[in-house]
């Protein structure tokens, strides 16, 4: 069986960093070989780079500035981790890919999905097998994260507003893209919504 790369995407406090470990997990248990690794970072110089991106003021960084900061760690992380994994037929799990990007420095500060997508093409070129989209209010997931408060707080110190276009975008891309996304109610028990996650992924993993 070839690898196979699955995402997990969604606003700040949706629970996809907890639903990418324990799909993992789930996996295992039935015999794949899993890498789990997330975005940004999952790889050394990626990880660097996220602590630019992640931790400080939130107008420490320009959209723009952002975008190439971004994709930067994004192309160390495919060639260093995602890749090699891909290659010796593991299922790659990551928590964020590109439709983060598309999202937070695409549409929620500005309108730069045209420059997005061009670098995507130019320097990534890749998407993942399957997305959960982990959906849950703006106001739920900003009060999730905030009440794990830690250095890595940029994204959530941007406010309520940010995260509310950032849940609609999420969900357009969705839309847009039906075969690949599976959409998720994240405002439930942990434990049912990763039951709800292995049954897709495990029907998408089943040989054809």
């Amino acid at each position: 069986m070839p690898g196979r790369l699955l995402s997990f995407e969604g606003i700040d406090g949706s629970g996809k960093s907890t639903q990418a470990r324990l799909l993992a997990g789930a996996l295992r248990a039935r015999g794949h070989t899993v890498l789990l690794t997330r975005e940004p970072g999952g790889s050394p110089g990626a990880e660097e780079i996220r602590r630019l991106v992640l931790e400080g003021d939130p107008d420490r960084w320009s959209s723009e500035t952002e975008l190439l900061l971004f994709t930067a760690a994004r192309r160390d992380h495919l060639e260093k981790t995602i890749l090699p994994a891909l290659a010796r037929g593991e299922v790659v799990i990551t928590d964020r890919f590109a439709d983060s990007t598309r999202i937070y420095q695409g549409l929620t500060r500005g309108d730069l999905r045209a420059s997005v997508d061009a670098l995507h093409r130019l320097m990534i070129g890749v998407e993942p097998d399957l997305t959960f989209l982990i959906d849950i209010s703006p106001e739920a997931g900003l009060a999730r994260a905030t009440a794990r408060a830690g250095k890595e707080m940029r994204f959530e110190d941007m406010g309520l507003a940010v995260q509310a276009r950032a849940r609609a975008g999420f969900l357009a891309l969705a839309e847009a893209e039906p075969q690949r996304f599976r959409v998720l109610d994240g405002d439930r028990a942990a434990e049912t919504v990763a039951a709800d996650v292995q049954t897709a992924a495990l029907a998408h993993l089943s040989p054809r």
